[in-house]
């Protein structure tokens, strides 16, 4: 290589992340900086596959899904149900809405 070789200049979102290829957005995106709750099977898969942005995706939509199904993650049942969203969301046919869901409109 040569003076002036073919180097491009990195972009903010290029700088200092890891880079996966995105389940959800079906490209190459910056990947999660650490593995969301560690020690569990679909956290490792989530970190391997799921984008920061389709991350920032799923929140807002879990948000959702708690208030809607007025979860209490105190109970086993509960963060069962939210793990299986989770995985419908990112690797199956995408969490479904709750019964009678009319999302906000914009303002």
């Amino acid at each position: 290589m040569g003076c002036g070789s073919s180097l491009t200049a990195l972009t903010p979102e290029d700088k200092g992340g890891r880079r996966i290829f995105c389940v959800k957005f079906q490209k190459d995106m910056q990947g999660l900086d650490e593995v969301p709750f560690e020690g569990h099977p679909l956290g490792q898969k989530i970190y391997e596959n799921v984008s920061k942005e389709a991350w920032k995706m799923w929140i807002e939509h879990m948000k959702m899904i708690m208030n809607e199904y007025r979860l209490n993650l105190g109970t086993a049942e509960a963060q069962e149900f939210l793990i299986k969203q989770m995985d419908d969301y990112f690797f199956g046919a995408g969490a479904a809405l709750p019964p009678g869901f009319v999302p906000q409109k914009a303002k």
